[in-house]
C-alpha cells in the first residue's frame, strides 16, 4: 500500500516593515485634535487677514509690497499669511522682505537670510547702526523707543523709495491698535490709535497692517505651531518700565476678568461718533440748534464783553 506524503507547511520569512508602532488612542485623538485646532487657527488668521485687506484697500493689482521682518512672531506670521493669500489672491503683488540690521551686540545675523531662503522668499537685509546712535544719544534710563522707531521708519522708507514698493507691510495687530489707543489716551490727552492704512508724512508711501483684525494670542499660538526662529530684541525688550508695557499689563487683566473686552474695544475704534465727542473740527457744534445771528467767539466770551444790538445804538 502506497504511503502519501504529506507536503511540509509552508514556511514564511519575517520581513520587519518600515512602520513605527501605532500610538495609543489616547495620543493619536491628541495629536488629531491638536492638528485640527491648527488648522482653524490658520483658517482664521487667513480670514482676518483678507478681510483686513478687503476692508481697508491694502493691497491692489501690480503691488509691489515691502513686508518689514523683525525677527519677531508678528512679522513672521505676517510674512507667512500674505505668502498663503498670494497664491489665491484675485490680484497679483509681488512680496519682498525686508530686515534692518540695527547692529545691536549679539545679533544673529544669519537666522533671517537662512530662514528666508529657505521659503524661497525675495529678500533683502539692510545695515544701519541705529544701535549706537540710539544708545549714544538717549540718557540712561530714558525710554529708547521713539528715536529707535525714527531711525528704523527712516531707513525703512529710503529704501521703499529707492526700490520703487507701493506698500510697506508692518506686523502691527489688533492688540496694538487698542494699546496706542491708550497710550495716546493716558499720555497724550488724544483720541488716537493705529490706522490699517496710512499715507506717511511727506505723501510718498502708503503703510499698511495686515494683521489689524487678529489677536495676539492667536498670533503666538500660530508662531509656535509654524516654528518660526523668533530673535527677541535686546534694545527696547529689555526696558521693563515702558509706557505700553504698562497698558498690556492692564489689557491683559482686563482682558482676563472680562473675557471678550479687547474686543470690544477694537470694535468700537471702527465705529466712531464725532457728535458724541467734543472735537469742533470733526462737527460742527456752533451750527448745531443755532437760532441765527452770530454767535461771539470766545475771546468776547472770555472778556466779558456786553452784547450790543442795533436797538441799543
Amino acid at each position: 500500500m502506497a504511503v502519501r506524503r504529506r507536503c511540509a507547511p509552508l514556511s514564511f520569512v519575517n520581513i520587519p516593515l518600515p512602520l513605527a508602532e501605532p500610538l495609543p488612542r489616547a495620543h493619536a485623538r491628541a495629536d488629531k485634535r491638536g492638528t485640527h485646532e491648527a488648522n482653524k487657527l490658520a483658517k482664521r488668521l487667513r480670514h482676518q487677514v483678507g478681510r483686513a485687506i478687503a476692508d481697508f484697500g491694502m493691497i491692489e493689482d501690480g503691488d509691489k509690497v515691502m513686508v518689514c521682518l523683525s525677527g519677531g512672531k508678528d512679522s513672521y506670521a505676517m510674512l507667512d499669511i500674505l505668502l498663503q493669500l498670494q497664491q489665491k489672491a484675485p490680484v497679483k503683488f509681488e512680496l519682498v522682505a525686508v530686515n534692518l540690521d540695527q547692529k545691536q551686540p549679539d545679533f544673529p545675523a544669519h537666522i533671517l537670510p537662512a530662514y528666508l531662503e529657505s521659503l524661497g522668499v525675495a529678500y533683502k537685509i539692510l545695515e544701519q547702526d541705529t544701535y549706537s546712535v540710539v544708545k549714544r544719544v538717549v540718557p540712561e534710563g530714558k525710554t529708547l523707543c521713539s528715536l529707535c522707531s525714527r531711525l528704523r521708519r527712516g531707513a525703512l522708507y529710503a529704501h521703499a523709495e529707492a526700490q520703487g514698493f507701493t506698500k510697506i507691510a508692518l506686523g502691527h495687530h489688533r492688540d496694538d491698535l487698542v494699546a496706542t489707543f491708550f497710550l495716546n489716551l493716558f499720555f497724550h490727552a488724544k483720541l488716537g490709535s493705529m490706522p490699517p492704512k496710512l499715507l506717511s508724512d511727506d505723501g510718498k508711501h502708503v503703510v499698511i497692517r495686515p494683521l489689524a483684525y487678529a489677536r495676539e494670542d492667536d498670533i503666538a499660538a500660530y508662531a509656535v505651531a509654524k516654528q518660526f526662529p523668533i530673535i527677541p530684541c535686546n534694545l527696547c525688550g529689555s526696558q521693563e518700565n515702558l509706557q505700553r508695557k504698562q497698558v498690556k499689563r492692564m489689557m491683559d487683566a482686563w482682558e482676563k476678568e472680562t473675557p471678550g473686552r479687547i474686543e470690544t474695544i477694537a470694535r468700537a475704534l471702527g465705529d466712531v461718533r464725532p457728535a458724541q465727542l467734543s472735537d469742533p473740527r470733526l462737527f460742527d457744534f456752533l451750527a448745531l440748534g443755532a437760532r441765527g445771528g452770530e454767535v461771539p467767539d470766545a475771546h468776547a466770551w472770555l472778556a466779558g464783553e456786553p452784547h450790543t444790538s442795533d436797538t441799543d445804538a
